[in-house]
């Protein structure tokens, strides 16, 4: 497995928030990643993280 994590820029509208993690975790998912977990910040960031395994590379 590989992991990579992604910072979305600062959003502080929560709606805004979730079209864009949505937005992204879609782009990644054409690409074979797989959204695990994220968690949004104090300053209105969020941060993604994707795993692939090592055949879909």
């Amino acid at each position: 497995m590989k992991y990579k994590t992604v910072v979305l820029k600062y959003n502080p509208c929560a709606n805004k928030m979730a079209e864009e993690v949505e937005k992204v975790a879609n782009e990644y998912a054409e690409k074979g990643w797989k959204l695990i977990t994220f968690s949004v910040t104090l300053s209105a960031k969020a941060i993604l993280v994707f795993e692939v395994s090592n055949a879909e590379q």
